[in-house]
C-alpha cells in the first residue's frame, strides 16, 4: 500500500480546500493524472498524482481542509508506485515575495466578467466591496468605557477590521480620528509583514443577528478571503485619489460593429476592454510614473521597464485578475485574443498563478451592469487602476449644434504618494483622447 500525499503547492501555500475528488476507489490512475481539485487562497488548481496504480482508499472529501504532506489517496503497492517522482502541481507558480503580504492575485474592489458585447454594452460584470469577516461569537465586550470616536470613525474601523478600543487617539482627551484608525491598521499590517503572517483583526464585536431572524454563517475562504485581506490592506495604506472623465467612442463603436462578423469568426471580438488594454499600455510608456511600485521600507520608487496590464474577471469563485504581458508590444487583435483566452481560463478554473502575477496596472470594466461612474480600488503594489462604466448616448454640443454621441465614463484611481493630481488629470485626458481617435495608437513608438 502506498499513499499519495499533497505535494508542495508553491511559495507560502501550505493548505487548501478540497472542491472535488476526481477519482474513486477502484479507479486506475496514471502518473500525472489530475486526482484532486483544490482551492487555495490564490487560485483553484488541479493536483496531479505522483503515483500510478489502482486506488484503494480516498482519505479526503469535498469541503475538507487539507495540508501539504497530508495523505490524499492510497494505491495498491506495485512497481509503478514504489519510487514516485516529486509531483508537479499545475498550474501553481511561485508567489511574489515582496511586501505587502497579499500577492498580486488579489483584485480591485469592482468585479468584471468579460463577455461578447452587444452594441454599446461592454463586458458583463458585477461590482462589490469585500465582506468583513465576522468576529467570533465568544468575543467578549469591552468592560471599560467606550473609546471616544465618532460614528464615522467607528464605521471605518469596522470596515478595516480594527478594534477601535485598541487605537490610540491623538485628538483632545484621546479622541480617535480616521487617520488614527488608518495608522493603527498600517501598524498591524507592517508588524504582520515582519513576522511573515497576515493580520486577522476581529474588529468590534458584532451583535447577535439571530435575535431578528434566521441567519447562516459561511466561512470566508480561498479567493474571497484573500481578496478581502488584500483590499483591506490597500484601503488602510494607500492615500487614494479618483478622477473622472469621459470619452466620445462613437467612431470606435462604428468600427467595432463593422468588424463584429470577423471578430466572431476568430472568437476574439473587438471590445472596449481590449482597446482599453492597448491604450493603457501606450499611456504607461508616455507616463512612466504610473508604471511603478512604492517601497516605503527602502524609501524607493520601483520603476518597471515592462508593461503588463491586468484585467479584472468575475468568476463564480470570486475576482481574478489575469495579466496581459508586454501589452505595449502586441497588436490590438493579439490583445483581443489573449484577453478572451485568459477570461475563458479564469471561468473554467484553468488560470495559473503565473498568469495572475506581475501586473503593473489594472483595468476594471463595469460596462455590462450600468451606472455612471465608480471608484475602483488600487490593486497594490500597483499604483493606479482604470475603471470603465457603461457607455451611453448623450447630446453633445459640436459645430454649433447638439448631436447624439456615445460617451464612455472613465474613472482613474491612483496612489497619491506616487502620482500628483495634475499627472492624474493628464493621464486620464490622454487615455480619453486616444479612445476618441484610436488610430493615434499607430503613431506611438
Amino acid at each position: 500500500m502506498a499513499d499519495f500525499t499533497l505535494p508542495e503547492l508553491g511559495e507560502n501555500i501550505t493548505a487548501g480546500d478540497v472542491l472535488n475528488v476526481l477519482v474513486k476507489v477502484g479507479d486506475t490512475v496514471a502518473r500525472d493524472q489530475a486526482v484532486l481539485e483544490l482551492e487555495t487562497d490564490k487560485a483553484t488548481i488541479e493536483v496531479p498524482s505522483s503515483l500510478s496504480g489502482k486506488v484503494t482508499a480516498i482519505k479526503v472529501k469535498a469541503g475538507d481542509k487539507v495540508q501539504v504532506g497530508q495523505a490524499i489517496l492510497s494505491f495498491e503497492d506495485n512497481g509503478a508506485s514504489a519510487s514516485p517522482a516529486p509531483a508537479k502541481v499545475a498550474p501553481v507558480a511561485a508567489a511574489p515575495s515582496q511586501p505587502p503580504p497579499p500577492p498580486e492575485t488579489a483584485a480591485p474592489a469592482e468585479r468584471v466578467r468579460p463577455a461578447v458585447e452587444k452594441d454599446n454594452v461592454v463586458d458583463i460584470s458585477r461590482g462589490t466591496r469585500p465582506a468583513q469577516p465576522p468576529a467570533p461569537a465568544s468575543t467578549p465586550a469591552s468592560s471599560g468605557p467606550s473609546a471616544p470616536a465618532a460614528p464615522s470613525v467607528r464605521r471605518m474601523a469596522r470596515e478595516l477590521g480594527v478594534n477601535i478600543d485598541e487605537v490610540a487617539g491623538t485628538g483632545d482627551d484621546g479622541r480617535i480620528s480616521i487617520d488614527d484608525v488608518k495608522a493603527h491598521a498600517k501598524r498591524l499590517i507592517t508588524t504582520a509583514a515582519a513576522g511573515g503572517t497576515a493580520p486577522h483583526p476581529a474588529g468590534e464585536p458584532l451583535p447577535d443577528f439571530s435575535r431578528w431572524g434566521a441567519i447562516e454563517r459561511q466561512p470566508m475562504r480561498g479567493i474571497r478571503k484573500k481578496t478581502a485581506e488584500h483590499l483591506g490592506a490597500s484601503w488602510a495604506t494607500i492615500p487614494l485619489v479618483t478622477q473622472y472623465d469621459s470619452a466620445d467612442i462613437t467612431g470606435f463603436e462604428e468600427i467595432r460593429k463593422r468588424h463584429a462578423a470577423q471578430g466572431e469568426k476568430t472568437a476574439a471580438p473587438l471590445t472596449v476592454t481590449t482597446l482599453a488594454v492597448k491604450i493603457v499600455a501606450a499611456a504607461l510608456r508616455q507616463f512612466p510614473q504610473f508604471n511603478v511600485s512604492i517601497d516605503m521600507a527602502a524609501g524607493e520608487i520601483v520603476v518597471k521597464k515592462y508593461v503588463h496590464v491586468g484585467v479584472a474577471v468575475d468568476t463564480d469563485r470570486g475576482l481574478l485578475v489575469p495579466v496581459v504581458r508586454d501589452a505595449d508590444t502586441k497588436s490590438l487583435m493579439q490583445v483581443s485574443e489573449e484577453v478572451a483566452a485568459l477570461a475563458e481560463k479564469a471561468r473554467s478554473r484553468k488560470l495559473s498563478l503565473e498568469e495572475m502575477q506581475g501586473g503593473t496596472f489594472s483595468i476594471s470594466n463595469l460596462g455590462g451592469i450600468g451606472g455612471t461612474s465608480f471608484t475602483p480600488l488600487v490593486n497594490a503594489p500597483e499604483v493606479a487602476i482604470l475603471g470603465i462604466s457603461r457607455a451611453r448616448m448623450e447630446p453633445v454640443f459640436r459645430d454649433g449644434q447638439f448631436s447624439p454621441r456615445l460617451m464612455l465614463p472613465l474613472s482613474l484611481s491612483y496612489d497619491h504618494r506616487a502620482i500628483d493630481g495634475a499627472d492624474g488629470a493628464r493621464f486620464l485626458r490622454w487615455v480619453a483622447g486616444v479612445f476618441e481617435q484610436p488610430f493615434l495608437l499607430s503613431l506611438q513608438g
